[in-house]
């Protein structure tokens, strides 16, 4: 059954504020604070804890003992739950509206490194062929955001040197980001680079396109982390979800939920757009977006 902790009342069909949406697309990300309580992060910490020692006894993680599990939604009913959380999910429908899914998520674990930071470049954009497919009539404009995350923190990232996550503000809007010619030896950071320092239970949400980089975990504190991924429902997954549809935890879940995890043998009309042309007000976050009176003919995407 599913865990029920205290969000005052909040149930994820709140909308936005102006200010954060208008933060959100100037610098690619939003840093959320205490969006988990307490007693929430540590459940999400033991069933992390759990689902790593699983994957740790099949041999699944690396030589430090560093953990990249993809498609982790199903591994626990918590997990299922974080698809809708009442205060991260409205900024995944209300930057990308309703005809959304997920498509793409891990469970990180880094525990602090065996050996010295050795040179890297990991500055990239999320999206593979999404970065080189779509045609664009202006190189200069940037691409499409077509998807977002929401990155869950679960120990203390509060000081840099923690293997946080780093960004540059502002940089979804460009296509390309110089690359050093040597990757021998160690580089700077892009001008600009923040590394994302929070605290446990808070959470962090960015476009996809924000040119971002792992860091090495230099502390003694291993860093553990949620990522959960949203995309329109017209592109395919990136991970591979399984779940048992007659199972406990497949039936745990809302109709929402199970839209988010992909329910639908037709991206066009098995909730959605009719060959008539008209919308479908049966798929399961339009019509719940549309009952709570949240649709918004000023924003194209929640029309």
């Amino acid at each position: 059954m599913n865990a029920v902790f205290d969000y005052g009342g909040r149930t994820g069909y709140e909308p936005i504020s102006d200010v954060d949406r208008k933060e959100f697309h100037e610098q690619g990300f939003l840093l959320l604070r205490n969006v988990l309580t307490e007693d929430h992060r540590a459940a999400l910490e033991a069933a992390v804890d759990r689902v790593y020692a699983e994957e740790k006894a099949a041999g699944n993680t690396t030589k430090d003992g560093t953990l990249h599990l993809l498609g982790f939604l199903e591994r626990d009913e918590l997990f299922g739950q974080l698809l809708t959380h009442p205060i991260a999910f409205p900024y995944m429908w209300g930057l990308a509206g309703w005809n959304i899914y997920t498509h793409h998520n891990h469970l990180d674990v880094t525990p602090p490194a065996l050996e010295p930071e050795k040179p890297y470049w990991g500055w990239h954009q999320d999206g593979y062929r999404q970065n080189s497919d779509p045609e664009t009539m202006d190189p200069n404009l940037p691409r499409p955001m077509f998807s977002l995350k929401v990155a869950y923190v679960l120990s203390d990232l509060s000081e840099n040197g923690r293997g946080a996550t780093k960004v540059i503000p502002g940089s979804h809007l460009w296509n390309s980001l110089p690359r050093p010619t040597d990757l021998t030896v160690h580089n700077p950071d892009p001008e600009g680079t923040v590394e994302i320092t929070a605290n446990p239970g808070d959470a962090f949400i960015f476009d996809r396109r924000q040119w971002h980089s792992r860091s090495t975990n230099l502390s003694n504190i291993t860093r553990k982390m949620l990522f959960v991924g949203y995309t329109y429902r017209w592109i395919r997954p990136l991970d591979e979800l399984h779940p048992d549809l007659a199972g406990e935890w497949y039936q745990n879940r809302t109709p929402v939920q199970r839209q988010l995890l992909g329910e639908g043998t037709h991206t066009a009309n098995y909730w959605g757009i009719n060959w008539n042309g008209y919308v479908d007000d049966e798929i399961p976050l339009r019509k719940e977006l549309k009952e709570r009176g949240l649709l918004d003919r000023s924003i194209p995407w929640l029309r």
